[in-house]
């Protein structure tokens, strides 16, 4: 072989080499700091996340809070002792204690967005059997009925059944004790 390709043989040879060399040691460097960008990425999302916890946590429970005194707003003792007032025909009060749970619904419905979709479904269902059973209470008296006896009603009513929204309210305090323990 002549001198002249056996250099240029070894060169080559070297060069192959350096380019095999430095191409590994650049997937090496190249896939290191890659691993350091996500990790890097990966601790600024949980900081992010670990301050936005800090931010909705407190509104999360504000909102619990808010939806627990709504259900309390609306029991049966909490509306009746509420709404009555001296002097009221049967139908002015059921449509005082109606008007009264929609009301206090309608002021706290943004909190749906806080709470779990199946706490907000009992809360929904017992304001709904709440309107149910002040309406179904009124429609079995006379129209000239005390509406004391209204009250009455709706207490045999529950005492018979349950209260429409301890279901929801037990729920919640569950709910509340998982998420924040």
């Amino acid at each position: 072989m002549k001198p002249f390709v056996f250099v240029l043989l070894v060169l080559l040879t070297i060069l192959l080499t350096v380019a095999v060399t430095g191409a590994i040691f650049y997937l090496l460097v190249k896939r290191y700091f890659d691993n350091q960008q996500k990790e890097r990425l990966l601790e600024i999302k949980m900081q992010e996340k670990k301050e936005n916890l800090s931010i909705v946590s407190p509104i999360r429970l504000q909102a619990y809070e808010r939806m627990a005194l709504f259900l309390e707003r609306i029991s049966p003792n909490s509306l009746v002792m509420r709404c009555y007032q001296p002097g009221m025909d049967l139908k002015l009060l059921q449509g005082v204690m109606t008007k009264s749970i929609r009301d206090e619904w309608e002021h706290n419905l943004s909190q749906q967005v806080y709470i779990s979709s199946a706490a907000w479904n009992l809360i929904r269902d017992a304001k709904e059997q709440m309107i149910n059973l002040v309406n179904s209470s009124a429609a079995s008296m006379a129209a000239d009925a005390d509406p004391v006896s209204l009250a009455g009603a709706i207490f045999t009513n529950v005492a018979q059944n349950n209260v429409p929204t301890d279901k929801a309210l037990e729920y919640l305090k569950n709910e509340v004790r998982q998420s924040f323990e």
